[in-house]
């Protein structure tokens, strides 16, 4: 069942989630029990639980030893993914003045990515093709003029011109558009 999203201020789930889950993902891909984990990183298994139950305020200290052990980045141990499509309205944000410019941030990346970008034109009453980029993949859309929603299996969102959204594009998604045609912005970053 799809559901209509409400703008979010922020990521869906903040870096203490995100480390949760990718702390005992790969814990357990890597084959590890907590004790086990523990034995090798110094780290209790007290400490090493709350973490993987997101309870935790572990020190970077702590953070580097788990990844080393489990052979990633702190970066990579510490990644956030968009569980939701993050939504930006027109009215959100604040322009500031760049010289002669007028700049309106819309979304940014802490980390390097690869990424495309490119300009489409939805003419009315069009729908394009399912498409999903790869694991880690995340899309950015910004509509130029004109009305689209953008939808999942799972979640479906409508922008309008000035509206800008960041999803993760792991999962298929499709743009459509109503009695108006589109034209829009989008930028993909692959891992």
């Amino acid at each position: 069942m799809r559901q209509e999203l409400a703008v979010t201020n922020g990521q869906a789930a903040g870096v203490r989630g995100a480390l949760a889950g990718n702390l005992r993902r790969t814990r357990l891909a890597r084959g590890f029990s907590v004790r086990e984990l523990a034995e090798l990183t110094g780290v209790s298994k007290a400490l090493i639980s709350q973490i993987e139950r997101g309870v935790a305020n572990p020190t970077i200290e702590v953070l580097t030893r788990l990844a080393g052990a489990l052979e990633l980045t702190f970066a990579e141990l510490t990644r956030t993914r968009l569980a939701e499509p993050e939504v930006l309205r027109r009215s959100e944000g604040r322009p500031v003045a760049v010289g002669d410019t007028t700049v309106r941030g819309l979304f940014a990346a802490a980390d390097r990515r690869r990424f495309e970008l490119a300009e489409g034109e939805l003419p009315p009453l069009t729908r394009s093709a399912r498409s999903a980029h790869g694991h880690g993949s995340v899309e950015h859309a910004y509509v130029v003029s004109g009305e689209v929603t953008v939808e999942s299996d799972t979640w479906s969102v409508r922008l309008g011109e000035g509206d800008a959204v960041r999803f993760g594009a792991e999962v298929d998604h499709v743009y459509s558009t109503g009695e108006r045609g589109c034209r829009m912005l989008t930028l993909i970053s692959y891992d």
